[in-house]
């Protein structure tokens, strides 16, 4: 029985990256060996254990046969006999086909560290396209360590390409597919997971909307870089850049999903894609069953980042209503995530990428202003019922009228 340090731990650890969980695999040993050291059983389909003490995961060494569609069409083999090489072969790319053993000497032998030197996603082996979700986590891997100069081997991306011709990516669960792309969303460089996939053709399948983007003329003078895609990714580098959560980097994503429905003859123009996205963004969402609190960012963001861009040019009524369908008043929180996005869509222009958005802290104060006005106000005065939430909109418009105009005078 011999137990080797495995997968992500030891290529983080020879990249000098810091490491958040181990995985072990044991050879060489038995279900009946394991329970009887101490370990706790956890796998259903083959087994997997807790060790008593770190609770780490160990996995008895396994081969995979494939035999039905998805990442879960496999046969697996364990047996005291499977060596360490077997195991190893098994796994997606290189980079994660190594091992530790418990003296720190590294087991190598399909040229993991090689590819870590030449910075080079690269498939084990030609089983790599039995299992469709690798072409997503190759895609994650490619956003994670793009800034140390990763990219995808070409022939991989090749074999990626020919798994998403053969319809495999059909047969995975939404749930899977969006655990994967939350990760990717939360990596330095999630725009770089959109161009993998893109690259592969893989896009046009899991967020047809998206990839529909990309080729659309914007007005050069708003939008230097022109293509509606590119704005996206870029817009989608500057959430990460001001700190945005993966639920703001989701809304980035699919706020402009409406240019896609701009008709050719109105085009580079695009009058009305806020609300023509919204039904899009509803059925991407469904589609991947994306969390409601993503979802409904992304709704607000789709249809009211125009709003957002011209708040110092709304009416006092028009602020308020953009301050109560973004639950400013309720929601602060949610609020903040809202401008956070509109923000990066303002910067997510070539040669706009620091300019100053000076719409969030009018916003802002809007809020302040707004929500200085309560019903205790009005029930002093003897009002009762509908008439004192007449009389609050009222006061917060006027407020807010008058906020603009302080603003308009003194840019006059």
């Amino acid at each position: 029985m011999q137990t080797y340090l495995v997968g992500g731990a030891v290529r983080d650890q020879l990249l000098g990256y810091p490491v958040h969980e181990q995985d072990w695999v044991v050879v060489g040993a038995s279900p009946d060996e394991m329970l009887a050291l101490g370990f706790q059983q956890v796998g259903k389909d083959f087994p997997v254990f807790l060790h008593p003490q770190t609770r780490d995961e160990h996995a008895l060494a396994r081969t995979e046969r494939k035999q039905g569609h998805g990442y879960t069409g496999f046969a697996v083999h364990c047996d005291k006999d499977v060596t360490l090489e077997e195991d190893l072969l098994r796994r997606d790319l290189t980079i994660n086909a190594m091992a530790l053993d418990e003296d720190g000497n590294l087991f190598d032998p399909y040229g993991g560290q090689h590819d870590l030197e030449r910075r080079l996603l690269r498939h084990v082996s030609a089983a790599f396209v039995e299992d469709p979700l690798r072409v997503l986590r190759t895609a994650r891997f490619a956003a994670r360590y793009a800034h140390l100069g990763f990219s995808v081997a070409q022939e991989t991306m090749t074999l990626m390409t020919e798994i998403v011709g053969q319809g495999e990516l059909a047969h995975l669960p939404a749930e899977r597919v969006w655990i994967e792309m939350d990760r990717a969303l939360g990596e330095r460089n999630p725009e770089v997971f959109v161009e993998v996939l893109r690259q592969c053709n893989a896009l046009a399948k899991l967020l047809p909307e998206l990839d529909a983007l990309f080729g659309v003329p914007q007005p050069e003078a708003h939008h230097p870089e022109i293509d509606s895609g590119a704005h996206t990714l870029l817009a989608l580098q500057q959430a990460v850049r001001l700190n945005g959560g993966n639920d703001v980097r989701f809304a980035v994503l699919l706020h402009d999903l409406g240019k896609g429905l701009t008709p050719e003859q109105e085009l580079p123009r695009h009058i009305a894609h806020e609300h023509r996205g919204v039904k899009l963004v509803e059925a991407a969402c469904r589609r991947l069953k994306a969390p409601n609190l993503y979802r409904e960012l992304a709704l607000k963001v789709c249809e009211y980042h125009l709003l957002s861009h011209r708040a110092m040019e709304l009416r006092g009524k028009t602020l308020l209503k953009l301050l109560t369908v973004t639950d400013a008043l309720r929601r602060p929180e949610r609020f903040e995530a809202f401008l956070l996005s509109c923000e990066a869509d303002a910067r997510g222009r070539l040669g706009s990428e620091d300019k100053p958005y000076p719409q969030a802290d009018y916003l802002r104060r809007a809020q302040q202003l707004a929500a200085q006005v309560n019903a205790s106000d009005f029930a002093d005065k003897g009002l009762h019922g509908k008439a004192i939430g007449e009389a609050i909109s009222g006061e917060r418009a006027s407020r807010l009228e008058s906020l603009r105009a302080g603003v308009q005078g003194l840019g006059s």
